[in-house]
C-alpha cells in the first residue's frame, strides 16, 4: 500500500491545498497565511499574509486565487495587483457565518460552504448554514439573485437541508455538487452527499453516497482523473480512523488510506499530477507519491 510522507510543516492547522502548475498553495488558518510547497526543492514559503483565516482555496478558469475568509465572513479573489476583491460577504443584507471551502466551475460562477464551526456563535446574523452559488455579472445564471456581492456577483441560496455544510466540489461535468455535511460529532447527521445540478444551477434532492454515523465525517475533498472522488475523513476518536476514502465513479467506497492525524483537504500536484498531497489538523502536508499510473488510474481501479 503506498504510503505518506511529511513534506511540509508542521505548522499551525493546514488547509485548502490547489496546485498552480508548479506548488501546492495551502493555507495555514490559525496564523492567517497562505503558503506554497515547491516539490522541485523541496522548500516551502510564506506567499500571503494577514488572510483572515483563510480556509478553502481554488482558482479559476483565468488562474485568479479565490479563498474562503473564516475570520473575514467572505470569500475573496487576489488580484494580480495584490489586492483582493470581496466576491460574496453578505446575504438579504446579513453577514455571512465562516465561508469555509469553495468550488469554480469553468463560466466563473462560485459554489462555497458557510458554516460556523467553534463555540462562538453569539455574532451570527444568519439563522442557518448553507450552501451558497454567487454567479458572475457576465456569466449565464439565475433569473433572480437574492444579493449582490463584490465586483456583481449575484448571491443565491443553493441548500436549506444542510446544518454544517464543509467541503464542496464539482464533478467534471459541472452536473453534481458533492457537499460534506459534517456538523460537530456525536450531534447531527454526518453525510457525503451528490446534488444533481439543475438547468437554473438550483440543486435537486441529494444522493447520501456514505453515512459517517457518529464518527467524523468529510472534510475537504477532490477529484481523480477517472472521475473517483477522494475525500478526507476520519478521526483517532473511533470508527476506522483518519483517512482518505475513495468513491469510485460509481460512487461506492472502493479503497481508504489511513492517515497520520486527522485530515482536512487534499489535491493532486506533482509531476504529471500524479501525487496526493493531504493537509491535516497537525499542521502538516503531507505527499503519496506516484497514487496515480501513467495513465491517471489510481490502485482502486486495478
Amino acid at each position: 500500500m503506498p504510503e505518506f510522507e511529511r513534506v511540509a510543516g508542521p505548522f499551525s492547522f493546514t488547509e485548502g491545498p490547489v496546485w498552480d502548475g508548479q506548488r501546492v498553495i495551502f493555507t495555514d488558518i490559525p496564523p492567517s497565511r497562505i503558503m506554497a510547497f515547491n516539490p522541485a526543492t523541496g522548500t516551502t514559503e510564506v506567499v500571503i499574509e494577514n488572510t483572515e483565516r483563510s480556509n478553502g482555496l481554488a482558482f479559476d478558469a483565468a488562474g485568479r486565487l479565490h479563498a474562503c475568509q473564516d475570520a473575514g465572513r467572505r470569500v475573496v479573489r487576489y488580484e494580480s495587483d495584490g489586492s483582493r476583491t470581496a466576491v460574496a460577504e453578505t446575504y438579504q443584507g446579513r453577514r455571512l457565518n465562516s465561508p469555509n471551502d469553495l468550488a469554480i466551475d469553468r463560466d466563473g460562477r462560485i459554489w462555497f460552504s458557510d458554516p460556523r464551526y467553534g463555540d462562538n456563535r453569539a455574532d451570527m446574523e444568519l439563522d442557518h448554514e448553507s450552501v451558497y452559488l454567487a454567479t458572475p455579472a457576465d456569466a449565464a445564471g439565475v433569473a433572480a439573485a437574492d444579493a449582490t456581492g463584490g465586483d456583481g456577483y449575484r448571491l443565491v441560496r443553493a441548500t436549506f437541508d444542510t446544518t454544517r455544510p464543509n467541503g464542496v466540489l464539482l464533478d467534471a461535468a459541472e452536473t453534481t455538487l458533492f457537499v460534506a455535511e459534517s456538523p460537530r460529532a456525536p450531534e447531527g447527521r454526518r453525510e457525503l452527499r451528490a446534488y444533481p445540478i439543475g438547468s437554473d444551477f438550483s440543486l435537486g434532492e441529494p444522493e447520501v453516497l456514505f453515512d459517517f454515523g457518529s464518527h467524523r465525517g468529510v472534510d475537504g475533498m477532490t477529484l481523480a482523473p477517472d472521475g473517483s472522488l477522494l475525500v478526507a475523513c476520519g478521526w483517532k476518536l473511533g470508527g476506522p480512523g483518519p483517512r482518505i476514502a475513495v468513491f469510485g465513479p460509481d460512487r461506492t467506497l472502493h479503497a481508504e488510506y489511513p492517515t497520520p492525524a486527522n485530515p482536512s483537504n487534499l489535491c493532486f500536484g506533482g509531476p504529471d499530477r500524479r501525487d496526493l498531497f493531504v493537509t491535516g489538523a497537525d499542521g502538516t502536508l503531507l505527499r503519496m507519491t506516484g497514487l496515480l499510473d501513467s495513465s491517471g488510474r489510481g490502485p482502486w481501479a486495478q
